[in-house]
Parts: C-alpha cells; sequence; structure tokens
C-alpha cells in the first residue's frame, strides 16, 4: 500500500533537507503512540534510527535504516526502510522527497507499507494517513506558509 503526502513550504529544498535532525523528528512525532526515540544517527546512508512506540504500559521498537539520500537540480531526499517493525507491519518504505517549486518548496512524504494482509492494510490506510498529515503543520511553523 503506498500514501503520498505533500506540504507546500516557504524555504529553499536544499535547506529542508538539511534541517532533518533530531529535534525535527522529536516535533514531527505522532501524539499517539507516543515515541522514545532510542537511537538517531542522522538522515544518510547507513545511519539509524530506533525508537520504541508507547502505549500505556505496551511499548513496540521500531529501527530504521537509511538507505538513500540524492541530491538532484530540483529534489533532494533520503529514504529509511524498516528494519525491525511493530506488528503487523511486515515491510515500511519512507522516502522524505523535497522538490524545488520556483519561490518554495514542497516536503513530500512517499511511504510504502505492507502488512501481509491487503483487508490490513486498507484498515491502516486511514490511520498512517492521519498520523502523517498531522505532520503539516509542524513543517509550514519550521519552515515558513506559503503565501
Amino acid at each position: 500500500m503506498k500514501l503520498h503526502i505533500q506540504v507546500p513550504v516557504a524555504q529553499h529544498y536544499k535547506a529542508v533537507l538539511q534541517a532533518f535532525n533530531r529535534d525535527l523528528f522529536k516535533a514531527l512525532s505522532p501524539p499517539f503512540p507516543q515515541l522514545k526515540i532510542l537511537r538517531f544517527d542522522g538522515s544518510h546512508p547507513g545511519d539509524r534510527v530506533e525508537v520504541a512506540l508507547v502505549a500505556g504500559p505496551f511499548s513496540r521498537r521500531w529501527t530504521s535504516l537509511i538507505t538513500e539520500r540524492q541530491e538532484s537540480e530540483n529534489a533532494v531526499w533520503f529514504v529509511d526502510e524498516g528494519q525491525e517493525l511493530p506488528a503487523p507491519l511486515t515491510f515500511w518504505r519512507h522516502q522524505h522527497l523535497v522538490t524545488h517549486h520556483g519561490t518554495h518548496s514542497i516536503i513530500h512524504e512517499k511511504i510504502e507499507y505492507r502488512t501481509g494482509s491487503k483487508l490490513l492494510d486498507l484498515l491502516l490506510y486511514p490511520v498512517l494517513y492521519a498520523q502523517f498529515a498531522l505532520r503539516a503543520p509542524v513543517y509550514k511553523r519550521v519552515f515558513g506558509k506559503v503565501q
């Protein structure tokens, strides 16, 4: 299953990519489940990000590996791929893409995920969409709103 969220922001696309650090990652965390950052190396190939998803007394580990980082004339991006995923996820690939558009940029959240069940993939879609849509106000606050 794939989902794609786009958020226009005022800053230059390369400056946006450079700001993907631990503080931004923490600010982008959803309100539920609570995210406890165990390790955050950065956004370059070989870097790891490890978190615990905490919901009351339950905690699930999520580990991602940064597998790609690229720059082109009009876009920059990095990709994180799930290594250790909480059930029911069996596959996770998240491209953080920032494209240049005239005087502003667009942040793209491009996610591909699987659970092993097409029905469960469909049921999970609105939950994941909502969690990533909640990032838009944070991006606009950090990088500025497009007028």
